[in-house]
């Protein structure tokens, strides 16, 4: 990032911290405080600082109307370092020493199953913004936890459905060796059997550690193995190195059918420009250009003015998160933390991809993910555009409510 663009995204931050003073909204001293976790340093630290981003927009816009009952509404962050037990102190500093009315965030499907279980005895809810395991809205559903964005399942059911309509049969998957790259594998391959009987998974998927630096390995194992179709689902500074690398190996002339299940991310797609390969399909929980109604093109208008850059989905889902509790909190009428999580349950809100329903049975939002070929240069962005999209309506991707979940 430029010199100018830091000192542009630090001062947009420093100001969200000061939000209300002059508008309508009480002193910071009456305000009412929501808890962000997200990753905050370290390699994916890029993750916390889209987050950041996202909710300081919607701050903005909610204070500058006057705040919420009356009262400024702002976050404190904290760092999860990628760390169930760091998240689990961080969760209950915001919720006992800072005051939290309620927590959002979480980039990491470890970290969610860690600290979900963990949430009941808070008091307040939490709603998950981007981490991506299904049992955390599945078989370790509780009432105070909700997520506003795709989780695996949805994205693999998506996936599945663009798979289904290549002529690929043989398929093999690079993962990262923890819940989010085998969930994705096992989802992935589960749908696409219903889909077609005749697809063959790979006994002998790669899943290199999160972090690993060296894919040279596994890029040369799935080469070899010569299948039809590879799901990658590496994500953040890892796909990024692992795309760099399979360059060099020259993985995308090999005619396999690639999709990447987070490909599609901002951040990924900036780092890499013109070396992300063209014609390989990418996913996404959102996708800036693809939701054509007036609450996105405000959005992505504001984000761009303010960061020059187009939101990333984590960026998207913490703006979400922050109007979730905005309107839980005024449907309650009340900051305690039982009722907000009542008026969460079941909630429609309007949001850049559309209307978005909290399922009552499992709190899941539903909602579906954004996939697409890569094309040719965004000459104005640096990135790669998509074409051939497909956003995935919640209801035609979301699996009905888990038998194991209770509430």
């Amino acid at each position: 990032m430029t010199t100018r663009l830091f000192r542009r995204t630090f001062a947009s931050l420093a100001i969200a911290g000061m939000l209300g003073a002059g508008t309508a909204a009480n002193a910071a001293d009456d305000a009412i405080t929501l808890g962000g976790i997200f990753m905050m340093s370290g390699s994916a630290s890029s993750y916390g600082k889209f987050a950041q981003q996202g909710s300081s927009l919607a701050l903005e816009e909610i204070n500058a109307d006057g705040g919420v009952l009356g009262k400024e509404l702002r976050i404190k962050f904290e760092d999860s370092e990628g760390k169930p037990a760091t998240a689990i102190q961080a969760a209950r500093k915001l919720a006992f020493q800072e005051g939290a009315v309620g927590l959002m965030g979480l980039d990491s499907s470890g970290v969610a199953q860690g600290l979900v279980p963990v949430v009941p005895e808070l008091g307040i809810p939490l709603i998950i913004t981007h981490a991506a395991t299904p049992d955390v809205t599945g078989k370790d559903c509780n009432a105070n936890s909700f997520r506003v964005s795709v989780n695996v399942n949805q994205n693999m059911k998506g996936a599945a459905l663009v798979a289904a309509d290549t002529d690929a049969k043989k398929w093999t998957t690079i993962g990262p060796d923890y819940a989010f790259g085998h969930q994705s594998w096992e989802f992935f391959g589960d749908y696409l059997e219903e889909m077609d009987s005749d697809v063959e998974l790979s006994s002998d998927p790669a899943f290199p550690r999160f972090g690993e630096e060296d894919f040279t390995p596994f890029i040369n194992s799935v080469i070899d193995a010569k299948p039809d179709g590879v799901l990658i689902s590496l994500w953040g500074g890892d796909l990024v190195n692992f795309v760099r690398q399979a360059n060099n190996r020259d993985f995308f002339d090999q005619g396999f059918e690639v999709l990447m299940t987070v490909g599609a991310a901002t951040e990924v797609l900036t780092a890499l420009g013109e070396r992300m390969p063209e014609d390989v399909w990418l996913g996404t929980r959102y996708w800036f250009d693809s939701h054509d109604n007036e609450r996105n093109k405000e959005f992505v208008k504001k984000y761009r003015d303010t960061y020059d850059s187009p939101p990333s989905y984590n960026a998207e889902g913490a703006y979400v998160a922050t109007y979730a509790y905005k309107q839980a909190i005024e449907e309650a009428g009340s900051t305690d933390g039982e009722a907000i999580a009542e008026a969460l349950r079941g909630m429609s809100l309007d949001t850049p991809t559309g209307k978005l329903q909290l399922r009552e049975g499992d709190n899941q939002g539903l909602i579906g993910p954004t996939w697409g070929k890569t094309a040719g240069m965004d000459d104005e962005l640096k990135i790669r555009e998509l074409a051939d999209v497909r956003n995935f309506e919640g209801d035609e991707v979301t699996p009905d409510v888990d038998a194991e979940c209770k509430m």
